[in-house]
């Protein structure tokens, strides 16, 4: 059973990929865990192969636990919005289908409010020149990943996904939020 540790808060977010937004959360100060997973479907304890084929109605997702003192609920989000393409319905580049829609599972009313808050920033500021459509919904159960989904941007470098589609969002993501990256232990 996964606890959050005490003081600690967690999402669920969906945006495309889940070996994407695992590999940019992992270097996010404040980040304390990332589990790839799904959520949003009708079965329990999906696995890869049955969330790939959209038939289960899930998303591939993660749950990142975080410290609301290093690292807001809201800045949480902004990254969340600035590391994907929030305004293309059930896909990301390449991959197409419900599974990789864009969704962000809130865990109370508080975070959904927020959720709405954050994605109309987003839209006022004209970050994306298309009307954002991700989803903002209340938390469903999530389920874990299979464990060879864990760290796969740090143990496959060289594969072509990882090298063409995670490391451009991941060097993205460190020039443009290069104050919030993780500080290397002392």
């Amino acid at each position: 059973m996964d606890e959050t540790p005490t003081g600690h808060a967690t999402a669920i977010l969906g945006g495309g990929c889940f070996w994407c937004l695992e590999a940019v959360y992992k270097d996010l100060n404040g980040v304390s865990s990332v589990q790839s997973g799904y959520a949003g479907g009708a079965s329990a304890n999906p696995s890869y192969r049955d969330v790939c084929s959209g038939a289960t109605g899930h998303a591939e997702v993660v749950k990142v636990t975080y410290d609301p003192a290093i690292l807001s609920y809201e800045d949480l989000l902004r990254v969340f919005f600035t590391i994907h393409d929030p305004t293309t319905r059930d896909r990301q580049g390449a991959d197409v289908g419900s599974q990789y829609r864009s969704v962000i599972f809130a865990g109370s009313d508080a975070e959904l409010e927020t959720a709405r808050r954050i994605a109309a920033e987003v839209a006022d500021a004209g970050v994306w020149d298309d009307p954002i459509v991700t989803e903002i919904l209340p938390a469903p159960p999530f389920y874990a990943a299979e464990a060879e989904h864990d760290d796969y941007f740090a143990l496959n470098p060289g594969s072509g996904y990882c090298r063409v589609v995670i490391a451009p969002k991941v060097a993205k993501f460190r020039k443009q939020f290069a104050d919030r990256l993780r500080r290397p232990a002392a």
